[in-house]
Order: structure tokens, then C-alpha cells, then sequence
């Protein structure tokens, strides 16, 4: 038994068109691209007329993403998931540093004298910030506000995302490297905050802009600002703030000026292996040079 055709005319009338989605809709607007009817709910704006959502379905399917020059997927309207969810991570932690009877920051902030035995403060200390001190985690956080979504556009989300982290163990190695054993102060003392990786932040921003051909005199400027005020103000640890910068700087460097081929994400992971090989390398030469017993 066969079947009349679509949009075929009954037995003894005219031809009435049908959507073929929705076939009890009679559709007299037809899709640029196939040219079959097509009702409003299944119509999709074209540069020409409108296309069928099974086109534009089809399309996007064959169309390549569009990316930036650092290789970042570059979306007309993208939000900065990554950008978003730091703060959020950041302001949580926070929250619960500053319950009555909290230990969270003294068992996640990083001392140069836990280095060894608890390496995974490196990173954590990047997401406590001072509970006494609420300015702390607001200037933190809007800074973080105001650089992370131009980079994570610019390099997309897991290089962002990388860079940050990056920046964050980067500042707690310096921290170390710069401490000096034979002061307690310096060698029992903890820090926390999320400034050495806004500092990376800051640094990969003179990089990117710098590849780009884009002015960065008032990113300097707060960069030598900011820096002026961790040896003016006390108990801040600019010695986070370097390592931060220059390993911010360092990860922009070999994301920015990988070469774009077919090979710049792989040229991109081995640049960003290295900055952490370097690390590393930083981390056991003071472990090497401190005396024994100065670790617990």
C-alpha cells in the first residue's frame, strides 16, 4: 500500500504543504537550504530567508569551532565558567574559615616547614585567605574578576584554568625559596590567599597583550604599585607575589608563542610541563640546601 508524498494534495483538492515535523501544521514558509516547509516553531534565522532546524542542526555539525590566536575557543557570548567558579570556590572556603572553632586554615594554609611532609599545600593555601581580614578576599576576588574573563576567553578555559593553578603553586615555591630557615618567623609562618595567582594573572595579561600588539601600561603600573606596598605594608607576602608573576608570566609565554600548527597543543602541554618541571627543581634545590630536621 503506498503512501501519498509529503505535502502531496489529497484525493480531489490543492496541494497543502505540512510541516514535516509537525505535520497537522500547514507550512507555506520554505527552508533556504532544502526547501522543505517549515513551521515557526521549527524556523532558525539565515543570513537569506530562514533554514529548518534539522539544517542548522546538520550545519554546525560539519563547522569547525572557531578559535583565538592562543588556541582558546572563541564563542560569540561565552561565559567564564572557570573565572566564576574560582570565586565561588574561594568565597565557600571562606565561609568556613570563619565558623567559631575552625581549623580549616591552619590544616590547608602553607608554611615552608610543611613543604615536605604535606606538599599538598602548595595549592590549598591559594583558596583560604585571611579570616579577620575581610579586604582580603574582596580585593582578591575582584581582581580576579577583572583579568580572569578577558584571559579565559583569550586562552580558553583549561589553559586559564592551568595558568591560574599554575600561578598559585608557583607563589607557595617562592614562598619556600626565599624563606630562610634559621628564621622562625619566616620558616614556621603561614600564608594564604589567592594573590600570587592573581599576580600570574597579572603577568600573563603583559604577555598575552604584549603578542597581541595591546597597551599594558596600567597593568604595569598596578603590578610595580602592588609590589611597592608588599615591603610597606606588613605580614604580606610578596615573595608569593613574585613567584605568582613570574610563573604567570612564564605559562602566558610558552601558550602565547607556541607556534600555530597542527602541533600547538602539544607544543603548548610540553611548555606548560617544563614551567612545572622547574618547579619542581626549585622545590628540591632548598630542600637540598636547608639543614636536616628543618622539615617535620
Amino acid at each position: 500500500m503506498s503512501t501519498p508524498e509529503e505535502g502531496a494534495a489529497p484525493a480531489g483538492g490543492a496541494a497543502v504543504p505540512v510541516c514535516p515535523r509537525h505535520p497537522d501544521r500547514e507550512s507555506y514558509v520554505r527552508c533556504q537550504r532544502c526547501e522543505r516547509p517549515t513551521c515557526p516553531e521549527c524556523q532558525r534565522p539565515a543570513p537569506v530567508g530562514i533554514q529548518c532546524v534539522d539544517c542548522v542542526r546538520e550545519q554546525s555539525r560539519g563547522s569547525r569551532t572557531a578559535r583565538t590566536v592562543f588556541g582558546g575557543q572563541a564563542p560569540a557570548v561565552a561565559a567564564p565558567r572557570v573565572t566564576q567558579g574560582l570565586i565561588g570556590l574561594c568565597v565557600i572556603v571562606y565561609l568556613t574559615q570563619i565558623i567559631p572553632g575552625s581549623d580549616v586554615t591552619s590544616r590547608f594554609l602553607f608554611a615552608p616547614v610543611v613543604a615536605v611532609d604535606e606538599p599538598y599545600r602548595f595549592l590549598t593555601s591559594a583558596f583560604l585567605h585571611s579570616p579577620g581580614l575581610p579586604l582580603h578576599i574582596l580585593f582578591n576576588m575582584y581582581a580576579l574578576w577583572l583579568v580572569g574573563p578577558y584571559l579565559e576567553q583569550l586562552l580558553g578555559r583549561m589553559r586559564f584554568l592551568a595558568l591560574y593553578l599554575l600561578s598559585a603553586i608557583g607563589g607557595s615555591v617562592f614562598f619556600l625559596l626565599l624563606a630562610d630557615p634559621f628564621n622562625r618567623a619566616q620558616w614556621f609562618g603561614g600564608a594564604v590567599g589567592a594573590s600570587g595567582a592573581v599576580f600570574g594573572l597579572f603577568g600573563a595579561l603583559v604577555v598575552v597583550n604584549r603578542r597581541l600588539g595591546r597597551e599594558s601600561r596600567s597593568i604595569i603600573a598596578l603590578i610595580v604599585i602592588n609590589a611597592a606596598l608588599g615591603f610597606v605594608i606588613p605580614n604580606v607576602a610578596w615573595q608569593a607575589h613574585l613567584g605568582g608573576l613570574l610563573t604567570g608570566a612564564a605559562v602566558a609565554a610558552v601558550m602565547a608563542y607556541a607556534p600555530r600548527a597542527k602541533y600547538r597543543t602539544l607544543a603548548q602541554a610540553g611548555g606548560v610541563v617544563t614551567v612545572i618541571g622547574i618547579l619542581v627543581l626549585l622545590v628540591a634545590y632548598k630542600i637540598t640546601t636547608v639543614p636536616a630536621g628543618a622539615f617535620l
